[in-house]
């Protein structure tokens, strides 16, 4: 079939042609925004889960209903070694500017800007000549003079509740909302967690139009657990998995309907069994699968003959590219995870498999965690955060 018409897209945080199986977690926002737009209390939003399973998509999805109802909104990426202090005061810049024109007032929004300014401003230096030159170069098109007095303390669970508080005020002179999204949140640095669960706290007590929404993997909740005892209240959560068989064959049959073309139930069988559910390999698999099949109804019979140079991609671009990250300590500490199976092992059974102390693997452990590889699913317990990932380290020479 013609390639140029394939619509499946597999990608990293790329919607899918068809954004099957997430009914919940929309409809779960639309209530959060509208709560929000009518004064209601409401918890900021928090969806986890494993690589590949739609939660960039997810996030950015929630960000244009976010839009649709008159929002500003910002987004960031957390970077493990990185302060959120200069991405929150880049995208809280951005909400506030989709919001000015709406202002009565512009003499309003310049103090803002000057608030955010001095926000941005205010954190530590980078040691060396350089990085404190570069440090600051922080000039988003403020042209405003930074504020003194506000937001600048330099602390950061002050400075964000400060700052968050007068972007709530901002938006309620507008009858409207700020929704900022944080990817990757599972590596926002632990203060910098402290100071943004502080923060949504003094917003969720007065009542003001911002929230936060963020994505990150399945211990994300323990990590905000950890550095607030009060955040499993101050959040609503959203586990998203695998697609279910229906949700499945939607997101297989729908665009490629829109095309005059469809599947055998055989076909669809194969799919799923392949593809496990895991929305990007739904993707991948569909993709290879249009490139190869003949012509329409694609059969199971296409699926076998696909199968292979499907598998071959995820390899190379979804596990390889990972693996590759790893040291060969780490990489010897995802070999024994995979020995025992997919599901969380508890990291004794680890060090027995390598035959090492545990303690002597913590480095390894620790390296795995911070590059995103696996996870503490539990105290004592690891699992990968790519599903599959077991299966294919057993599939591989050693």
């Amino acid at each position: 079939m013609d390639p140029v018409r394939n619509p499946y897209a597999p990608g990293a945080g790329q919607r899918p042609p068809e954004l099957a199986g997430r009914d919940r977690e929309l409809r779960q926002f639309e209530v959060v925004l509208e709560r929000v737009a009518r004064g209601r209390p409401e918890r900021s939003m928090i969806i986890t889960g494993l690589r590949g399973v739609g939660k960039t998509v997810l996030l950015n999805a929630f960000r244009s209903m976010a839009i649709q109802k008159l929002w500003g909104t910002g987004k960031i990426e957390a970077r493990p070694d990185q302060s959120i202090r200069r991405p929150v005061a880049s995208a809280l810049h951005m909400a506030v500017r989709e919001l000015a024109p709406r202002h009565r007032a512009p003499d309003r929004i310049e103090a803002f800007l000057g608030v955010l300014k001095a926000f941005a401003q205010a954190g530590p230096e980078p040691s060396g000549a350089k990085a404190k030159a570069r440090a600051h170069r922080w000039q988003p098109g403020i042209d405003v003079p930074a504020s003194r007095g506000r937001a600048d303390s330099g602390d950061l669970e002050i400075d964000l509740t400060e700052l968050f508080v007068d972007a709530a005020s901002v938006a309620t002179d507008v009858g409207a909302g700020i929704a900022l999204f944080v990817d990757e949140m599972q590596d926002v640095p632990a203060d910098d967690v402290s100071a943004l669960c502080a923060a949504c706290h003094e917003l969720s007590q007065i009542g003001g139009p911002l929230i936060v929404v963020g994505a990150g993997l399945p211990h994300l909740p323990a990590v905000l657990s950890a550095s607030k005892s009060y955040s499993e209240r101050l959040f609503r959560y959203a586990r998203i998995d695998r697609l279910d068989r229906e949700s499945a064959d939607v997101a297989l049959l729908a665009p490629a309907e829109r095309e005059e073309v469809t599947f055998t139930k055989d076909a669809l069988d194969a799919l799923y069994g392949a593809a496990d559910g895991y929305p990007y390999f739904v993707q991948a698999y569909a993709k290879v699968v249009w490139d190869v099949a003949p012509d329409t109804p694609i059969t199971a019979e296409d699926i076998r003959v696909a199968a292979p140079e499907a598998e071959s991609e995820l390899a190379v671009g979804f596990f390889g590219s990972r693996y590759e990250r790893a040291t060969p300590a780490e990489r010897d500490y995802m070999r024994a995870m995979a020995v025992l199976g997919d599901d969380p092992v508890p990291t004794a059974a680890v060090a027995d498999e390598l035959g090492r102390k545990p303690s002597s693997l913590s480095p390894a452990r620790d390296g795995l965690i911070k590059k995103g590889l696996i996870y503490s699913a539990e105290r004592g317990m690891v699992a990968f955060t790519v599903p599959h990932f077991g299966k294919y380290l057993r599939s591989q020479p050693a």
